[in-house]
């Protein structure tokens, strides 16, 4: 089949209709893909594997099934990359570590690849990560650091690193990570696309290296809310081998996408959320709001010590998980990484407890602002994407850790699960992302307000600077 287009810059959804309506084949698709990872790469190094045997053998069974007359999923031909904690067949899963790469390959991949290839996807490789998902930075001490598409000095963010430089790069049309305190938000914001952490429990986690169980959430990362869409909607479903999801019912959010926003309460997060935020942070959220005509403000209660409640429970599972390791192998971690699970190791068991209990109470307390507002807006991360190696910044005249700080603003969140989508606003010289909060299960609020607001050309992606 000649390609009558090129799908170089086309969206997920626009290809996978030239793929049905055979306009272009999926295997061209892939080959596209495969050209852009094998040019941009070597400067983004979002990628750890490449599957172009295994991506080819996929588009060419999505041709013969369209030459045959048979249907084709509504993400046919597309080709997508998954962070490298996902399992997936025939790769040991590296979680970003040194260690892992000593597994023996996976014999299946994980839920999710299986749904988004069912839907006709095509998966084309695993990307960059912080190790075992404990970073904020996308600064990976043994596969390198993944690079900004809009300054080959700046971070992409973590711990999806790979996920946020490949999407904001061109790479891939969608990706796939994980989020336990902001890995899907700190990258769209630094990377400048959109990205969905679903409530927790949502899409399943099955065959995918932990981090924080009671935390851990898997979503998209799309340059645009109907690509995001799409694949969120492919990925639905109860999952037997996820408890936390086993049996969720499949919601579509993609039909229901442009309806009217004008009935929705709209609100934006004051106080914690307000502070230690730089000024493009304050002019991004101030956008947003305007357009959406809200001037309404909410406190979200005891957000810093939610935070702090976060960083107890993420360091003493996380530790929990690795403590083998950090007993056989210690000097095969990263020694930051290495350092904060040693010392969640040693947080005694009844602040532990405290935080747990914070926890519900905390939740409880949140979800009584959903009964008045139907979305709350508040910062993706507190700056633009800061620079490789960066370790401090200045706000305010104080000096503050980078790495602590960046997800400042997404751990209140995660911690109790609530849905999210990040937005990118286009700021100059880099973009900064924006996220949108709904109450549990509705994604498809969050998602519909971001695609007003990208239908108003206030939030989009823009193209990579830096290449």
């Amino acid at each position: 089949m000649a390609a009558a287009v090129s799908s170089d810059d086309l969206s997920a959804s626009e290809i996978a209709q030239a793929v049905a309506g055979r306009k272009i084949s999926a295997l061209s698709a892939t080959e596209a893909a495969l050209a852009r990872i094998a040019r941009y790469n070597p400067v983004l190094n979002c990628f750890t594997d490449i599957t172009a045997e295994r991506a080819r053998a996929k588009a060419r069974a999505v041709d013969a099934a369209i030459s045959a007359g048979q249907p084709v999923g509504p993400l046919a031909g597309v080709p997508f990359a998954v962070k490298n904690l996902f399992d997936v067949q025939g790769l040991a899963t590296r979680a970003g570590s040194k260690i892992n790469r000593d597994l023996k390959p996976s014999p299946r991949d994980a839920t999710l690849i299986e749904r988004m290839e069912a839907a006709g996807a095509v998966l084309v490789g695993a990307l960059n990560m912080g190790e075992y998902a404990y970073d904020f930075t996308g600064e990976n001490v043994h596969d390198g650091p993944s690079r900004n598409p809009h300054d080959l000095t700046r971070m992409t963010g973590g711990s999806s690193g790979g996920s946020g430089g490949a999407v904001g790069g061109g790479l891939v049309p969608i990706a796939l990570g994980s989020d336990t305190n902001g890995s899907i938000r700190v990258p769209s914001s630094f990377c400048g696309i959109f990205g969905l952490k679903p409530t927790y429990g949502r899409l399943s986690r099955a065959r995918s290296f932990p981090f924080v169980a009671s935390f851990d959430h898997l979503g998209p990362f799309a340059r645009n809310t109907s690509d995001l869409a799409l694949a969120y909607d492919a990925m639905q479903g109860p999952d037997p081998d996820d408890a936390a999801c086993a049996t969720r019912p499949v919601e579509p959010v993609a039909p229901s996408l442009a309806q009217d926003i004008g009935d929705l309460r709209v609100a934006i997060a004051g106080g914690y959320f307000q502070q230690n935020v730089f000024p493009e942070a304050v002019e991004a959220v101030a956008r947003i709001a305007k357009a959406l005509g809200t001037t309404r403000i909410v406190e979200i209660p005891e957000a810093a010590r939610a935070r702090a409640a976060a960083y107890v429970i993420s360091t003493t599972e996380g530790a929990s998980l690795h403590l083998d390791r950090l007993r056989r192998r210690p000097d095969d971690f990263d020694p930051a990484v290495r350092d904060r699970l040693l010392a969640g190791a040693m947080v005694p068991a009844p602040l532990v407890d405290r935080a747990q209990k914070f926890r519900r109470w905390y939740r409880a307390r949140v979800l009584e602002l959903f009964k008045t507002v139907d979305v709350i807006l508040a910062p993706a991360t507190p700056c633009v994407a800061p620079k490789l190696g960066q370790v401090t910044f200045t706000l305010d005249g104080v000096e503050l850790p980078v790495r602590a700080n960046i997800g400042i603003h997404t751990q209140p969140i995660s911690f109790i699960g609530l849905p999210v989508v990040a937005v990118p606003v286009p700021l100059e010289p880099m973009p900064i992302g924006v996220q949108i909060i709904a109450a549990p299960w509705r994604e498809d609020i969050a998602l519909r307000v971001a695609h007003a607001l990208e239908r108003m050309g206030v939030v989009s992606a823009p193209q990579p600077r830096g290449l």
